[in-house]
C-alpha cells in the first residue's frame, strides 16, 4: 500500500500511464465531460474535494510544461484566477468555448467538487530530465 502521494488508485494509475505532451484537464462540478479521455470523478459533494486540493495534490506528482485556463475566471473567479497564476507560470488564458474544444484532446480528465465557475486548467505533461 502506498503511504504518500496520490491514493486513489484510478487516478495514480492513470497518472502513471501520462508521457511526454499528453494533457490533462482538471475541472471543476460543471465543465461538460468530453467523451475520448479517461475520466477519474473524485467530485463527493459540492465544494469537495475543491479544485484547489486536487490541482495542487497533481502538481506535486506530475511534471507540467504548460497550461492552458479559460480567460472568463478573471472576472467570474478571481480566487481561481489568482490559483492558476500563482502555481503555473506562463499559464495561456483563452475563451471557454476554446478552452471546452482543447479538452477533447485530454488524454485524462480530473473531475473535482468545486463549484464555483471556471475552475478549470488543462495542464500539458513535460518530462523530469
Amino acid at each position: 500500500m502506498k503511504k504518500a502521494g496520490i491514493l486513489n488508485r484510478p487516478l495514480a494509475g492513470a497518472l502513471a500511464g501520462l508521457g511526454h505532451g499528453h494533457e490533462v484537464l482538471v475541472c471543476d462540478a460543471g465543465m461538460p465531460v468530453p467523451e475520448g479521455p479517461q475520466v477519474v470523478d473524485l467530485a463527493f459533494r459540492a465544494g469537495i474535494p475543491s479544485f484547489a486540493d486536487v490541482l495542487d495534490g497533481l502538481l506535486e506528482e506530475l511534471v507540467v510544461e504548460g497550461a492552458t485556463a479559460a480567460r472568463e475566471v478573471r472576472e467570474s473567479n478571481p480566487a481561481a484566477a489568482g490559483l492558476l497564476e500563482e502555481r503555473l507560470p506562463g499559464l495561456v488564458l483563452v475563451p471557454h468555448d476554446t478552452l471546452k474544444s482543447l479538452s477533447a484532446g485530454a488524454r485524462l480528465v480530473v473531475r473535482t467538487g468545486e463549484a464555483r465557475p471556471y475552475a478549470n486548467v488543462l495542464l500539458r505533461c513535460g518530462v523530469f530530465f
